[in-house]
């Protein structure tokens, strides 16, 4: 039985509430059920573990050629959070005509933390050149490819956005086959020095192993701040009544994507909170949707 969103919201933010923020067998390309009207998943594997698939959403009624959001679930890089809290989320925007990548990646607690989390959601994104549009046949277009994330998940977004600036050919990412079109992200744990040394996070320790002083290569590869300028568009939105990943993430990440010359926009939004962004009804989401949207529809088809 599916887990309700509303209960994936819950249990999501309990397990946020502290810090920062898969099936069993080895997946196989399936068609999942939906109901009438809804846009269609389908599943694919883009390597050899239990947690290396994604779901490629897609409209009911589409042309080739569609342009792709690759979805990033949060939940503190834990095991214990997975995809099926963006289900609805990736459906909700695939029936604005855009096909939806909702990737799944190892965590902490499984099989994951450094470098196979990165190296995941680095490999689940070129698959879409690889594995995901032939399979497909040949509906997407890899010239515009967007990602948005939330939360870790977010943090996860904003590092893919700016992985082809790594200048280590051993830095996991430091050569994409899927370069991104625009980033937009929701609550991200932008600066990992901050989450720990001012948020004593535990979630990005237990990612990392270890504090900054502890690894200092690990940090300036993983976190997001530290990669700018990127060279493309991102959109961060944060609400101020964030209790679990502080407003200062999206503060400071745009102020200085801003001073190193990126195109940045930033929503701070009155009275939302973190989990707001993973609920289909609320302003958040609704703001998210409009800016991941307005970014596909500036670029010409």
């Amino acid at each position: 039985m599916r887990t309700s969103a509303s209960a994936l919201v819950l249990a999501m933010t309990v397990l946020l509430g502290t810090g920062c923020g898969g099936p069993d067998d080895k997946p196989t390309s399936r068609e999942s059920p939906t109901p009438t009207g809804a846009p269609q998943s389908t599943r694919f594997a883009y390597g050899d573990t239990s947690d290396n698939f994604g779901d490629l959403y897609l409209p009911n009624q589409h042309a080739s050629d569609l342009p792709v959001i690759v979805m990033m679930h949060g939940g503190g890089w834990q095991q214990q959070t997975n995809l099926a809290y963006t289900e609805a989320l990736a459906a909700d925007l695939a029936a604005h005509g855009v096909a939806v990548w909702n990737i799944e990646y190892r965590r902490v607690g499984g099989a994951g933390g450094w470098p196979t989390t990165l190296a995941d959601v680095d490999a689940a994104t070129d698959a879409l050149a690889t594995i995901v549009r032939p399979g497909c046949g040949g509906c997407l277009n890899l010239d515009s490819v967007h990602v948005i994330g939330h939360s870790a998940g977010g943090h996860l977004a904003a590092w893919l956005a700016g992985r082809h600036t790594l200048d280590r050919p051993d830095a996991p990412g430091a050569d994409p086959q899927v370069r991104l079109a625009s980033a937009t992200i929701l609550a991200g744990v932008l600066d990992l020095r901050l989450a720990v040394t001012d948020g004593h996070d535990r979630y990005v320790r237990a990612l990392l192993d270890g504090t900054p002083d502890e690894r200092p290569t690990r940090y300036q590869i993983a976190s997001p701040i530290e990669h700018l300028p990127i060279g493309l568009p991102v959109t961060v939105i944060h609400g101020d009544a964030d209790t679990v990943v502080s407003v200062e993430h999206s503060r400071r990440y745009a102020a200085a994507a801003r001073i190193a010359g990126d195109p940045v926009t930033s929503q701070i939004l009155p009275g939302i909170g973190h989990a707001d962004f993973a609920d289909l009804t609320s302003p958040a989401w609704a703001a998210a949707k409009t800016a991941v949207l307005e970014r596909i529809n500036s670029r010409p088809r």
